[in-house]
């Protein structure tokens, strides 16, 4: 075994995008790795020929790069164990099984899917635990034989020995798996394949993984992997089977439940951080009142005896509550310039001819970053503060019914039409000063003098305050909303 510290590996199968729960698996591993100053290692378990890619392998790397989660060897950077493919290690799969025949520990089962299936509905009639029966155990060199000139190809299984095994856990404690409910598995399929178990075990042995960090529907593989170890003569290593995630309804997190892939978190616009220390607590706690963790502070604070047992409820309010403080606590400018790209994906926004405007992008981060969760909302809220017209809320039909009010309004728009091409002279008119002055020519103040301009200009009684709404919407925008709820207040009343 590696002296040099643990060594962890997370290895998911390229079939598609990388899971929250597959993500927490590899944060777990990661923070484990290198507390102890171990390494992790990335593995691709492709064997399902069918499914896997090579594009789903780069999706989960870049996930996975994105999350911060750095790897040690891999299939895309090499190391001293490579191949780190499945399908590349076929040859040191068929040694293994080999090697197996060899010593006894293996036999080649010639059943088919439609006798396997008879049995397991057999089983499930007496009310027994849906084993393999043992039919191709003890068959004669000559019923193999007769079998095979039938052109039966076998599969190859292992013969479990009649006793109990006990896995001892770095979570669960020791778990007890009664003999008689495993039967013989298959540890090479009938067209050659390995599979996982067989696949698992050589792999996790040749690559001296000290310690097995992973998802606990894992937890039956368990008791056969380790009577391969032994068959095998391998030292096997540390298991820390950690519960799944569940939904709010205490089911498998599933599509059903909303977002469930990181690609699909990361184009609603969470921040890696965010994501990271929401997956952390999900199963995991520092022992005190504290939520907030940075990568290294994760590092820092991570232990096995701090993983609980039971299933973990995934909360998306408290992700997008997570997020919400991440997305605040950005740098300054790095904030300000993020928000101005996401409200640049509508059309709306991207148009307007202060868009680029350094002074107005960071007003835009003032209206915006306090109001929002997830950075896809950006757009949304975007579009809506800049649409060329907007609805009266019903609270606000009077709010232009006085002429003082009207007669106040459209002077603001008198200034706003004055200062179409005079940045400097909008910002001194909209300012808080310059808008009391305003009501008080026209005899308002308080909510009299600040509820009309609402009404005119966003039809709302609430929203941003005043002088940072007028300066981000620009002239123009507040002239063509005045006029227009000035020529509505204007129009007879219908029957």
């Amino acid at each position: 075994m590696n002296n040099k510290g643990p060594r962890l590996r997370f290895a998911p199968a390229p079939t598609g995008s990388l899971h929250v729960g597959g993500a927490r698996t590899a944060l777990f591993n990661y923070l484990f790795a290198r507390k102890h100053g171990g390494a992790l290692i990335l593995r691709s378990e492709d064997t399902d020929s069918a499914r896997s890619s090579l594009e789903s392998e780069k999706v989960i790397q870049d996930d996975l790069r994105w999350l911060g989660l750095a790897w040690d060897e891999g299939p895309d950077i090499g190391g001293p164990f490579a191949p780190y493919r499945q399908t590349d290690r076929r040859d040191t799969y068929a040694l293994a099984a080999a090697r197996l025949m060899e010593v006894g520990r293996a036999y080649p089962c010639y059943c088919t899917p439609e006798e396997l299936d008879a049995a397991r509905k057999d089983a499930e009639a007496k009310g027994l635990p849906p084993r393999y029966p043992g039919t191709c155990r003890d068959l004669t060199a000559e019923q193999r034989a007769a079998r095979e000139r039938e052109g039966r190809k076998p599969a190859l299984r292992f013969p479990v020995p009649s006793r109990d095994i006990y896995v001892e856990d770095l979570i669960r404690g020791s778990v007890h798996f009664p003999g008689n409910t495993i039967g013989d598995f298959v540890i090479v399929k009938s067209e050659g394949l390995p599979t996982y178990n067989l696949a698992a075990v050589v792999d996790d042995a040749g690559m001296e993984i000290t310690h097995v960090i992973r998802g606990d529907e894992h937890l039956p593989n368990t008791p056969r992997q380790v009577l391969l170890y032994e068959a095998l003569e391998l030292p096997p290593p540390l298991f820390a089977h950690v519960s799944m995630i569940l939904a709010p309804d205490h089911q498998k997190l599933s599509k059903r439940h909303g977002a469930t892939a990181v690609a699909e978190y990361r184009a609603q616009g969470y921040l890696p951080d965010a994501l990271v220390n929401y997956l952390a607590l999900l199963g995991w706690s520092p022992g005190d009142d504290r939520e907030f963790f940075s990568l290294a502070d994760l590092v820092e604070a991570f232990s096995l005896e701090r993983v609980g047992k039971s299933p973990a409820v995934f909360d998306h309010a408290k992700l997008r509550w997570f997020n919400a403080h991440y997305v605040r606590r950005l740098p300054d400018e790095q904030r300000i310039e993020l928000i101005a790209d996401w409200a640049g994906q509508s059309p709306v926004v991207a148009t307007l001819p202060a868009f680029r405007d350094p002074a107005w992008r960071r007003l835009l981060d003032r209206a915006l970053a306090d109001h929002i969760h997830e950075l896809s909302d950006v757009p949304r809220e975007a579009s809506a503060l800049f649409a060329p017209d907007v609805e009266l809320e019903p609270s606000m039909a009077d709010a232009l019914a006085d002429p003082a009010a009207r007669a106040m309004v459209f002077e603001l728009a008198t200034q706003a039409e004055s200062a179409k091409d005079n940045a400097p002279a909008w910002a001194t008119a909209v300012s808080r000063d310059a808008i009391v002055a305003l009501g008080a020519r026209h005899g308002l103040k308080g909510r009299a003098l600040f509820r009309p301009v609402r009404a005119a200009v966003t039809g709302s009684e609430h929203g941003h305050e005043l002088p940072l709404l007028l300066a981000l919407l620009g002239p123009e925008l507040v002239v063509r909303r005045i006029r227009r709820s000035l020529a509505r207040e204007d129009r007879p009343p219908t029957a």
